[in-house]
């Protein structure tokens, strides 16, 4: 949009010689239709991912609050658009002006307010789901008055615009009844897991393209008719998915660009000149902002909103953008808004949007502090019997869960405490990220939007902690953060300590492959677990995945694992114990200990005491599924044949982070925040078939937001600063 406005005829445009290269007054055309024909399909998607049937679930509270968020503002835009008619626009006709005016005053794009939610890290929050369904309530209101809008427009009599609105319901009510069967039927023939076919595709594209042409002969827009069809698709399915695949990123990379620079090739903003114009800007901003603002406030605060998220609320609710610069658009191009009024118009558009971050951020800063809790580490809790072991568990995609699971399963053991599973699934906030998918992965019951089950695995992940939940005795509580992945450590640390998290598992920055190699991810996964690993409120655990247990699942009771615990001593090694341990007390795991013994090692009595509790006593009490193995071994072949011996025929290997050697087990590593044994155990050269657990035990040193309450230990020997953030992969060597 500010490009479009920098190259037209506000800026680099007023340059005839410019404008005739470089925008051709035959381009132009091509441009506006690309741009018209992106926005039919992207309003076909909005209908696409919206529910109507999940409307009824909108809170009492997030449907007063978009009504008086409506009807303030809309009152307001009336005394301005009769303000804008006697000072700017004197041959406007009446009646659309009003309405197009009421209506770009109280629109909120969702879209862009999706997104502000997601980069402040609200959108999951009870603030950012009110917002959503407020916004959401709020879209649907404004493009029915839209509609009325381009009716009045379109004559100067009431009996054709009446007639307009009339083909429009007849429309709809066509569609319902004649184009629905046929898309419930290329729904039906179109099964989970398999390809949709291409000529459901194609069948589906030529039956938008015709809705458009048949809205657009009535007399309203042919955005409406993309907008119906979509609506009227079945939402459930892999059509739907098939479809949103096939059309969004082209839409949202390609054709919304598009019409953002047509728009800004449209906006001149040298028509505002003198104080009256510049005077009438602040007006429209000052009524905009406070009929908005200010209906939402109020709303808020009569439904016992805090008075500060009341604010931020209606700063929120604030929020313009694509759906305002199709109205203003519709109203230039109707000859409702002149070109002064227009760029007016836009201004306002773009100054409320760019208002509302710092405004939000400055306002709402929700505290990220959860109370203080001392179960920390595995080990620590394990000394309480009673206590409850919560891990955080998080993962990138859908084919890390069955591994997760399998974990966790592994994690309950035997004993009376009880075991809760926080699943977060980290998603990346792109640039190309549409807001309607982050609502998608956000959405909980209430939000009037479909859940997408197509891309992002969505539907994989609740059907199968559902499942894994009503087969265990574990509690799984699904979670989501969207985030940029510069900033994705902060959502983890922020969960982690008000989930009163005790362990933090994350997943190694590398996938398996088919030939046994490690792919890396993302580089800024890398990033995100070395942040985590040095300022984390609790123990942490990196998994490097080898499909732990393939599909098989450790509860199943002809299923046998085998763990080895890798123990050379240090506070990292003897959480690495705690855990193992904890493992070793489920009727489907054998465990192996392997302690290896320095020959000019001193015995440190912590970790005697552990080995006394963990191993020591099972053995004494005749536990034949716990192996104990000592292993003299120092020099770096020793080791590494020691680990590669006793790893093979192993599911799992867990080992600490800072384990008590000096010697470095690979020449070269790209994962020094793994420590000297857990960068051998993410080699090939280690396994290409047994996953590793790398433990790093709690470090009160490391938790700057934490000061340590008295009588927990001050002192721990052996603890090893946190890593800092490692270099890119071509600078990095071993410790």
């Amino acid at each position: 949009m500010q490009g479009g406005i920098l190259l037209g005829p506000s800026a680099l445009g007023r340059s005839k010689v410019f404008l005739n290269h470089v925008f051709p007054p035959e381009s132009l055309t091509v441009l506006d239709t690309l741009a018209n024909i992106g926005l039919l399909f992207f309003l076909f998607l909005v209908g696409l991912e919206l529910d109507p049937a999940s409307l009824r679930r909108t809170g009492r509270s997030a449907f007063a609050i978009a009504v008086a968020g409506i009807a303030l503002p809309f009152a307001f835009g009336v005394g301005s658009s009769l303000a804008l008619r006697t000072a700017i626009a004197p041959d406007a006709p009446r009646g659309p002006l009003v309405v197009f005016m009421g209506v770009a005053l109280s629109i909120t794009a969702f879209p862009v307010l999706a997104r502000i939610l997601a980069e402040l890290k609200l959108l999951t929050t009870d603030l950012g789901r009110m917002a959503m369904s407020a916004a959401a309530v709020n879209d649907i209101t404004a493009w029915i008055l839209l509609a009325l809008a381009i009716a009045l427009s379109g004559s100067g009599s009431p009996f054709v615009s009446i007639y307009v609105l009339l083909c429009a319901v007849g429309f709809v009510v066509a569609a319902i009844f004649l184009v629905r069967p046929v898309l419930v039927y290329m729904a039906r023939r179109s099964p989970a897991g398999e390809p949709v076919k291409e000529s459901f595709i194609c069948s589906t594209v030529a039956i938008v393209l015709a809705a458009g042409l048949a809205t657009d002969a009535i007399g309203i827009h042919a955005l409406f008719g993309g907008f119906v069809i979509g609506v009227l698709i079945p939402k459930e399915g892999a059509y739907s998915d098939a479809l949103t695949e096939k059309m969004e990123d082209l839409v949202a990379s390609l054709f919304l660009p598009l019409y953002f620079a047509s728009s800004g090739l449209k906006t001149n903003v040298t028509t505002i000149s003198g104080a009256k114009s510049w005077g009438f800007l602040v007006l429209v901003i000052t009524t905009a902002c406070a009929g908005k603002i200010g209906g939402t406030v109020v709303a808020s605060l009569l439904m016992r909103v805090p008075p500060r998220e009341a604010l931020a609320l209606g700063l929120l609710m604030n929020t313009k953008g694509l759906v305002e610069l199709i109205v203003l658009n519709i109203g230039r191009d109707r000859k409702v808004l002149n070109e002064e009024a227009f760029a007016i118009l836009v201004l306002m558009a773009l100054i409320t949007t760019f208002m509302t971050t710092p405004a939000v951020t400055a306002v709402y800063k929700p505290a990220r502090r959860g109370a203080a809790y001392k179960h920390r580490t595995v080990e620590r809790l394990d000394l309480d019997a009673d206590s409850e072991l919560r891990v955080l568990a998080c993962f990138h995609a859908s084919r890390g869960i069955p591994t997760l699971i399998n974990l966790v399963e592994a994690s309950r053991g035997t004993r009376r405490s009880k075991l809760t599973m926080y699943a977060m699934h980290l998603v990346e906030l792109s640039e190309r990220s549409s807001a309607i998918s982050m609502v998608q992965r956000a959405r909980r019951n209430g939000l009037p939007f479909s859940s997408r089950r197509g891309r992002d695995g969505g539907g994989e992940v609740v059907v199968a902690f559902e499942a894994f939940q009503r087969l265990s005795a574990v509690r799984v509580k699904p979670m989501t953060a969207i985030s940029d992945l510069n900033t994705i450590h902060e959502d983890i640390l922020a969960s982690a300590l008000n989930k009163r998290a005790a362990l933090v598992v994350l997943p190694f920055h590398k996938m398996l492959c088919h030939d046994g190699s490690m792919e890396p991810v993302d580089h800024a996964y890398h990033q995100a677990n070395v942040r985590v690993l040095r300022s984390a409120p609790c123990s942490v655990a990196v998994l490097v995945d080898r499909v732990l247990g393939g599909a098989a699942q450790v509860s199943a009771p002809d299923v046998s694992y085998a763990v080895l615990v890798l123990f050379f001593g240090g506070p990292d090694d003897r959480e690495a114990l705690a855990y193992g341990a904890r493992m070793g007390e489920h009727p489907g795991i054998e465990l192996t200990v392997a302690r290896f013994i320095a020959s000019a090692a001193k015995p440190n009595g912590k970790d005697e005491e552990a080995l006394e509790r963990h191993v020591t006593r099972t053995l004494r009490s005749g536990d034949c599924s716990v192996r104990y193995e000592e292993v003299a071994a120092t020099e770096r072949p020793d080791v590494t044949s020691a680990i590669k011996a006793l790893g093979k025929g192993k599911n799992l290997v867990v080992a600490g982070l800072s384990a008590a050697t000096s010697t470095p087990l690979v020449e070269k590593s790209h994962c020094p925040e793994l420590g000297r044994v857990g960068s051998y155990l993410a080699t090939p050269e280690f396994s290409t078939t047994a996953s590793a657990l790398v433990v790093q035990r709690y470090n009160p040193r490391s938790d700057p937001a934490r000061s340590r309450p008295a009588g927990e230990e001050d002192k721990e020997e052996g603890v090893v600063p946190p890593p800092a953030e490692s270099e890119p992969e071509s600078r990095q060597h071993s410790t």
